[in-house]
């Protein structure tokens, strides 16, 4: 049975019937029991035994007739939401839908949506898609789909009608603003690429990467990339160095993690995976090859950084190849593993915890930065959102989490401003990488420790 090793912050929505052997009472094999583990095992027998009954009685006598493929589906999900918060059951779509997104790339138009009234708003259209090439903009309400009113969909069924085999046609009825009419476009599908990483060159001489998620196959190749492209526009000797911005990035794929701290090692042991057993243990060291020659690194996280992003920062900070910048993650150190149920989708199973190169465990912690400094809600947000809403919980407290000691930590702000003018947390950065303030956590020459780890 095929595996994939994940990391992912929430779970995702369950759905519908697993195969119904998987809880139905089985035959004692013709064996007897004597020993403590068989008189174990025959206990469990009589706990699905009393399931079975359960089960039966609800469907026979409950005022209403239920839906027996709803019954186990919740009977799972109750099962798995005992164990921790990240262990959870997909049905077939969803986990269709995971692995789209883990492969990074599908057939539709290329634009991100949000739901706004009742309508498809376009957030923006992603570069040469169908969508820019069509004229589509920021700000469009997508009203009809193929004639069929978008009105009283959810945004994943408007998604889902939108995306489709490569090559086929999809006509879009929109209304923008300060245009009378509505617009018939049609579209063809194209192949879309999920972009994760975003880059651009910041006070003319520092590279600026952001890494939305670890959820792509393509993260990697997209930060070798960015980090090819700015280093040959700013120069390879002019440049000062590379800020990484994990902030609000919920996580992903375990190797994407360890492909991307790899990228800025030579050596060294990157990250270590312990489950129950243990010849079960597994070790990640970077192979060698610092993409960026040993340019000085600041990463910058909050609350919102989870899992795969705390992996990078975990691992940068303690081999110092990296200054860790902004407020306390947000303390997920758990793997997922998805095993595929056949045609009844996947089950997300929490398998091991990760630990950082130094031998730390962050579960329910987080990762405080070597510089703490806190990006403020603006005050007219605050007035209108509530300061509240700019902390994140954190993995101490969500109902069920590994546990990790007394000194467990929650809450961690987790503010991202959408404009880089009003982001103090990058203008520290970008005037430590200049050197126009000092910090004694922030190493005054270009980080060469490791070549030393």
């Amino acid at each position: 049975m095929m595996r994939r090793t994940s990391l992912f912050l929430f779970g995702v929505a369950a759905g519908a019937l697993v195969a119904v052997a998987a809880v139905q009472p089985r035959v004692l094999a013709p064996f007897f029991l004597g020993t403590a583990a068989e008189a174990a095992s025959s206990d469990t027998y009589k706990q699905l035994n009393l399931f079975g009954d359960v089960f039966e009685r609800v469907r026979s006598d409950y005022v209403e007739k239920p839906d027996d493929a709803k019954l186990i589906e919740a009977a799972i999900n109750g099962m798995l939401q005992s164990l921790d918060p990240h262990s959870s059951y997909m049905d077939a779509k969803n986990h269709r839908d995971m692995q789209v997104q883990t492969r990074g790339e599908f057939g539709g138009l290329g634009i991100e949506v949000i739901m706004e009234d009742g309508l498809v708003k376009v957030v923006t259209p992603m570069e040469d898609t169908p969508a820019s090439k069509a004229g589509i903009l920021s700000g469009d309400l997508i009203a009809k789909l193929d004639n069929d009113q978008v009105q009283g969909l959810t945004l994943n069924e408007a998604v889902d009608k939108m995306r489709g085999p490569v090559n086929t046609p999809i006509t879009l009825t929109i209304l923008r603003k300060g245009v009378e009419k509505p617009l018939e476009i049609k579209l063809v599908r194209d192949t879309i690429k999920i972009q994760t990483v975003r880059s651009r060159i910041e006070s003319d001489d520092i590279a600026y990467i952001r890494l939305n998620s670890f959820t792509n196959e393509q993260t990697y190749e997209g930060l070798k990339k960015a980090i090819d492209d700015l280093t040959a526009k700013i120069g390879p000797d002019k440049i000062k160095g590379y800020i990484l911005d994990l902030r609000n990035n919920p996580g992903g794929l375990l190797d994407q993690a360890v492909a991307v701290s790899d990228a800025f090692l030579e050596r060294g042991e990157i990250v270590s995976t312990r489950g129950r057993n243990a010849e079960e243990t597994q070790r990640f060291n970077a192979r060698g090859g610092d993409l960026t020659k040993g340019r000085p690194v600041i990463v910058m996280v909050n609350g919102g950084s989870a899992s795969a992003s705390e992996i990078v920062a975990g691992a940068l900070q303690d081999h110092k190849r990296a200054t860790v910048l902004g407020s306390r993650t947000f303390g997920k150190a758990s793997v997922q593993t998805i095993i595929p149920l056949g045609q009844q989708g996947a089950l997300r199973l929490t398998t091991a915890r990760y630990y950082t190169p130094s031998g730390r465990s962050i579960q329910a912690k987080g990762i405080e930065p070597d510089i703490v400094l806190v990006q403020d809600l603006p005050d007219e947000m605050k007035q209108k959102l509530g300061a509240s809403l700019d902390t994140t919980r954190g993995e101490a407290s969500l109902k069920g989490h590994l546990k990790n000691g007394d000194d467990e930590q929650t809450g961690s702000p987790s503010y991202v401003p959408p404009d880089p003018k009003d982001d103090t947390q990058l203008k520290l950065a970008v005037e430590l990488m200049k050197g126009t303030v000092k910090n004694a956590a922030f190493p005054a020459s270009p980080n060469k420790a490791s070549q030393a780890n």
